[in-house]
């Protein structure tokens, strides 16, 4: 009776002591006032030490979600996610803020950063060192930017963020109707005639005051006349002749365009006529004919064909 009591103790001071060993090193961690919490994250801020500065601002959130530096440090993590490169997480804690505190007195700052955001999400790096055409890539964040400067636009234009937004907004304009465009000629070279109108009557509605504007006019005229609407095509081509009277249509060209002049860069398949080209006047003209290998290799081998010939 003595051995199975003594036995029982043993056995509770060894489950209490294993508690102890793999539970009892785990220490947590210190109350740390807000507003020390705050300046931690601020001093990170200013040292450019983002990830630190987000977990700083992420637990000031987490321990006081009603205190004094509540909605600043919302504000404060949107700008460490940005700078951050995390589009993701910058724009959904910025809709957060926004619902959250519609009326609060820096919201214009979160509907900037947001655009900003979204505005140089798509920019890799190739594409800053690159000669890369941006307006061939899909517009969704380049939309959403645009919409956010807008927001900003409208509802604070005496904001200091608002001529900063004005600019970018006139390049994102002038962007959006030129993917717009691409995707005219897209349809014209398709011949859908009916899209290819749609597309062109969006740019006039929707980004007036554009390079892409007579353009879109083109391919409206284009469009109506293969449609068989000449009164459309008739208005469009007279609201063309009286704004851009010195225009040349180059939509017509993107038709004619084959498969096979596209698949070869227009090296072949090309059913136009080139241009003749002139020849110095102290250099005879020669007719003689290019073999497919220096074609093929740009003329890169044609002093060897001739050493050989």
């Amino acid at each position: 009776m003595r051995l199975a009591k003594l036995l029982a103790i043993i056995s509770i001071t060894l489950i209490a002591s294993g508690c102890s060993w793999f539970g009892g090193d785990e220490k947590e961690a210190p109350d740390v006032p807000e507003q020390q919490l705050y300046q931690e994250a601020l001093t990170l801020l200013e040292g450019e030490n983002f990830v630190a500065a987000i977990e700083k601002l992420q637990l000031l959130e987490a321990r006081y979600p009603f205190g004094q530096f509540s909605e600043q440090a919302q504000l404060e993590l949107i700008y460490a996610y940005h700078k951050n490169y995390e589009p993701e997480a910058a724009r959904a804690t910025a809709d957060r803020f926004i619902r959250l505190n519609p009326n609060h007195e820096n919201l214009d700052y979160a509907l900037y950063l947001k655009g900003l955001t979204a505005f140089e999400k798509d920019r890799t790096f190739f594409e800053k060192y690159l000669p890369i055409d941006e307006t061939q890539r899909d517009p969704g964040s380049a939309l959403d930017s645009f919409q956010s400067f807008q927001q900003l636009v409208s509802r604070f234009p005496n904001s200091q963020y608002a001529p900063d937004a004005q600019k970018r907004m006139t390049y994102l304009k002038n962007r959006l109707a030129t993917h717009e465009m691409h995707v005219a000629r897209y349809y014209v070279k398709r011949e859908a005639w009916v899209a290819a109108a749609n597309r062109g009557r969006y740019v006039i509605e929707n980004y007036q005051q554009t390079p892409a504007v007579p353009d879109a006019l083109s391919v409206m005229v284009l469009a109506y006349n293969e449609l068989g609407m000449t009164d459309l095509a008739a208005d469009s081509q007279a609201v063309l002749d009286a704004n851009f009277p010195d225009y040349q249509s180059n939509i017509q060209l993107a038709k004619k365009e084959s498969l096979l002049n596209t698949a070869t860069f227009g090296l072949l398949g090309n059913s136009e006529a080139s241009r003749p080209v002139q020849q110095p006047q102290n250099k005879p003209a020669t007719t003689q004919e290019r073999s497919w290998f220096s074609r093929l290799t740009f003329g890169l081998f044609d002093s060897e064909e001739k050493t050989a010939e």
